[in-house]
């Protein structure tokens, strides 16, 4: 399978999904309730959601950075990063001149090795982070004295703006 072919099955991959999720929802806020809003829902499942999105989320950009860094790490091996027309055969893609040699199948398999390891490595220091801040979080409700009142819901800006316009319109 040629690099053309990978690369378009890859877009079709990720292109369509999201086309098709975003013209088949309604445009009202809470048309479809979401399953992970369900408090069934265990938590690990959640952040095995969250992890998943940001990986597949991150793999355009370190695609791009693993490719620009293959190139100039190319550049650097073939003539030494020579800024000339010759020598810029190797440059990456904003600096390529005519005729610029493209990457061998070695090395984009390399590319893509790369970038997936760079989005799992993102996805993870994501769920550390995620789970460092839900045990501060933890730990700050639980040094509460005994019977306090914790208000995890907050009235929409909205709704206390309408009040107090409501209110204005009242008055003379």
């Amino acid at each position: 399978m040629n690099t053309g072919k990978k690369i378009a099955l890859l877009l079709l991959l990720t292109i369509v999904p999201a086309l098709s999720g975003a013209t088949s929802v309604p445009a009202q806020t809470n048309a479809i309730p979401s399953i992970f809003e369900s408090s069934n829902v265990p938590q690990w499942v959640k952040d095995l959601r969250r992890w998943e999105i940001v990986a597949f989320g991150t793999v355009p950009f370190t695609i791009l950075t693993a490719t620009f860094a293959m190139d100039m790490y190319r550049w650097q091996q073939a003539n030494g990063m020579d800024t000339s027309d010759t020598g810029r055969r190797y440059a990456p893609w904003p600096l390529k001149s005519a005729g610029a040699v493209v990457m061998e199948s070695k090395e984009q398999e390399t590319v893509f090795v790369i970038a997936a390891s760079l989005s799992v490595g993102i996805a993870m220091a994501d769920q550390v982070i995620v789970q460092i801040k839900r045990y501060r979080a933890r730990k700050k409700a639980e040094a509460l004295p005994v019977g306090t009142i914790i208000i995890t819901k907050k009235p929409w800006v909205e709704e206390e703006e309408e009040k107090d316009e409501a209110q204005d319109g009242e008055q003379p």
